[in-house]
């Protein structure tokens, strides 16, 4: 035959969707395993055409799953950004959003012992080294997709997944706070020196506030999307923290090596805003800070999943930008911490304490919905 085969599973895991694929039916080389990735994909092209890509950082995700034979771990995940602009994995972090999506996949492929009513599904992410633990809710050995849980940016409601992300510090650089700092300077073109805090849990991400950058804070994606100026800023803030946070060696050089993480947010106090999907009004009183995120050099249309957990854990961090912005209104004070993005609100149960000097996560909860939306072959050209 002209085209080769693979077995694919399309799943929606939050606001993401991602191709599933089983680590056995790829090539052990990493090379030529990316190379059959990409075909599937249609990478790299805008539009993905002769693939399965959404042509959409949110659309563009890859989950390679195996079942695990450590002690303790059910399925071990490997996560991969697809670019469509370049022949490109990355694999330096991973996505809470096709996180959720890995516990009801590992129910219904039968690589986890089911429990009724509530699996729960061990999995190690290879990307961070960190472990996720995800309750599954389960009905007839498969996992449930109806439910009344809803999620801002996703259609209708779906059932509950409860996925723990409190062992996920440090994911990249081994630290909560991998300068130490609660704040930085990072000198800025065209800014001057602003102040960043950079956080790792879930993954890293630098936080900015959006008053230095000129910004509200409730700006649409559109608008982020076609302001050049801002766009080159935040790009520099990214690659400047990943030097500082040891990710790599030029700042320059982030783009290239290491486009998806850390991400870049900026953040400013509560306020009133519309939903720029449905436009929706959102109250001031719906949350207690808001952010805008930017994902591969794009603002994310929500809000990511490990970003979601790594925004909780500084807003919990006395004296960083996310947790100034949270107590200038004195908000934040219960168990939930609620996030303001583009598309509605996103809420986490999160804590953090001070031991010894040093910040620890405690605790971090998101809630998400996941369905599986496909299942089959998809067939590709090898370049052989």
């Amino acid at each position: 035959m002209d085209q080769k085969s693979i077995r694919t599973v399309i799943m929606r895991g939050g606001t993401s969707k991602a191709m599933f694929l089983r680590e056995e039916d790829l090539p052990q080389d990493k090379a030529k395993r990316d190379q059959i990735i990409l075909k599937v994909f249609g990478s790299p092209d805008v539009r993905q055409i002769d693939g399965l890509g959404g042509a959409d950082p949110l659309t563009s995700k890859l989950a390679i799953i195996a079942k695990s034979d450590k002690p303790n771990v059910d399925v071990e995940y490997t996560f991969g950004q697809v670019s469509y602009v370049a022949p490109l994995i990355d694999y330096s972090g991973n996505c809470g959003n096709i996180s959720s999506a890995v516990g009801p996949y590992a129910v219904d492929e039968g690589l986890v012992q089911i429990e009724e009513p509530v699996t729960t599904v061990r999995i190690l992410n290879t990307n961070t080294g960190k472990m996720l633990y995800e309750k599954v809710q389960v009905g007839g050995g498969k996992a449930k997709v109806k439910g009344d849980y809803v999620i801002a940016g996703v259609p209708g409601s779906g059932a509950e997944v409860v996925v723990d992300f409190s062992d996920t510090a440090g994911s990249a650089t081994g630290k909560l706070l991998p300068t130490g700092n609660v704040l930085d300077d990072i000198e800025v073109a065209g800014f001057g020196k602003i102040q960043a805090s950079l956080v790792d849990a879930a993954n890293p991400v630098v936080f900015v506030r959006a008053a230095d950058l000129g910004m509200t804070g409730i700006e649409t994606p559109k608008q982020i999307d076609e302001n050049g100026k801002l766009l080159a800023a935040l790009e520099e803030i990214r690659g400047k923290a990943a030097v500082m946070m040891g990710l790599c060696g030029k700042w320059e050089d982030a783009v290239k090596e290491i486009p998806a993480f850390p991400m870049v947010a900026y953040v400013a106090p509560a306020q009133g805003y519309n939903d720029f999907t449905t436009g929706k009004a959102i109250a001031e009183s719906d949350v207690d800070f808001v952010s805008r995120l930017l994902f591969m050099q794009v603002t994310h249309k929500t809000y990511a999943g490990t970003a979601t957990t790594c925004t909780g854990a500084a807003a919990r961090i006395e004296g960083t930008v996310v947790h100034q912005a949270m107590m200038a209104k004195d908000r934040g004070k219960d168990i939930a911490v609620r996030i303001g993005h583009p598309a509605g609100v996103i809420a986490l149960n999160v804590a953090a304490e001070q031991r010894n000097g040093d910040w620890t996560l405690t605790r971090a909860e998101v809630n998400r919905t996941a369905r599986r939306i496909m299942e089959g072959t998809c067939y590709y050209i090898d370049s052989e």
